[in-house]
């Protein structure tokens, strides 16, 4: 069975001032993560410090949106299932908590390549969700 695009609405995102930049790259189709000035180490989600030095001396940078699966668990109780919710470690390094989407559950595999596909939200920016790659 394959999972698709959440068949339940998503309620839209509530951006503040430090996550509005990501929030307005995603309305654009653009991953978004942090770097620190000062130790140099990408991280997700987005926020005013690293959460590594706590330097405030973070900036944006683009996503290639692409990563591996590092771990997975596949919801099959309830409303909307079977779904999948996976870390994905991204090429640039940070981990994101995610859904995978698009996909046959029973099929998916820690180790697997995946990219960004941005959701659609209730009158909001959409959400990245990861798909895997096609083979």
């Amino acid at each position: 069975m394959m999972t698709a695009v959440p068949s339940r609405p998503l309620p839209a995102p509530q951006p503040n001032v430090e996550t509005q930049p990501f929030w307005d790259a995603a309305a654009e189709g653009r991953l978004t993560i942090k770097r620190c000035g000062a130790c140099h180490e990408p991280h997700y989600p987005p926020r005013g410090r690293c959460p590594f030095c706590f330097s405030d001396a973070t900036a944006w940078e683009g996503s290639k949106g692409e990563g591996t699966i590092y771990s997975l668990s596949t919801m099959r109780r309830g409303p909307n299932t079977p779904y999948v919710l996976a870390y994905v470690t991204l090429d640039e390094g940070p981990a994101v908590m995610t859904n995978i989407i698009e996909c046959d559950p029973d099929t998916l595999a820690i180790g697997d390549r995946v990219e960004v596909a941005f959701t659609s939200t209730e009158g909001g920016p959409p959400v990245p969700f990861f798909k895997p790659v096609a083979r």
